[in-house]
């Protein structure tokens, strides 16, 4: 889909930072229910970790993926040994290595913008809301950015500009008490975060 909406709706299932925790992410999946795209922001896999079922699933559900600095590690020149494990799928190495950092794209006649960190360059900041550089989202050429690495959900406006993060699909840290994931309603802006815990029933927050 390129800026036509469903019925007028169109919902987006938001993942990031899975770092290679492959169950997590089938339940998450599971638990977004029927959506019409996926988005993954990147940190798939650990940086000298590589996952075969994480890469399938994404590729399975047709994921619009980008890279983390977890796979710009992976992928660098110091992560060659961990790259040359027999049993990885070649395939999917390929996949996940051809992904970019960043991607823009239109749809229902919006401009998204999808990065790991942040919009801006140098990248690899944690910025959460209470940041003082949170009020540099609102800078974006964007009507909506989509980003991850801090693992904790955030939905949010800054000078007209949607900010979400649907948190962690595969790693608690610090700020979040559960792993997460997100849907974005992109007619009527809704987010929903949905946490969860292996095992346990979901909590809408």
């Amino acid at each position: 889909m390129t800026g036509k909406c469903r019925d007028e709706r169109m919902k987006i299932g938001i993942v990031s930072d899975i770092h290679g925790n492959a169950p997590a992410l089938a339940r998450a999946l599971a638990l977004m229910g029927d959506v019409d795209e996926i988005f993954c922001l990147g940190d798939s896999i650990n940086q000298y970790r590589f996952s075969n079922e994480v890469v399938a699933l994404l590729r399975g559900r047709e994921a619009i993926t980008i890279v983390g600095n977890h796979e710009e590690a992976f992928y660098a020149p110091g992560g060659g040994r961990a790259r040359d494990q027999a049993w990885i799928e070649t395939g999917h190495l390929a996949w996940l290595g051809a992904q970019p950092p960043r991607r823009t794209l239109e749809r229902c006649g919006k401009r998204l913008m999808l990065v790991h960190s942040t919009p801006w360059s140098p990248g690899g900041d944690y910025v959460v809301p209470q940041s003082r550089a949170f009020a540099r989202f609102g800078e974006t050429d964007a009507d909506i950015v989509f980003y991850g690495h801090t693992h904790v959900p955030v939905a949010a406006y800054v000078n007209g500009v949607h900010i979400v993060n649907p948190g962690a699909v595969g790693e608690l840290r610090p700020g979040a008490a559960d792993l997460s994931c997100a849907v974005l309603d992109l007619v009527s802006g809704e987010v929903r975060h949905v946490p969860f815990a292996l095992g346990g029933e979901a909590r809408e927050i």
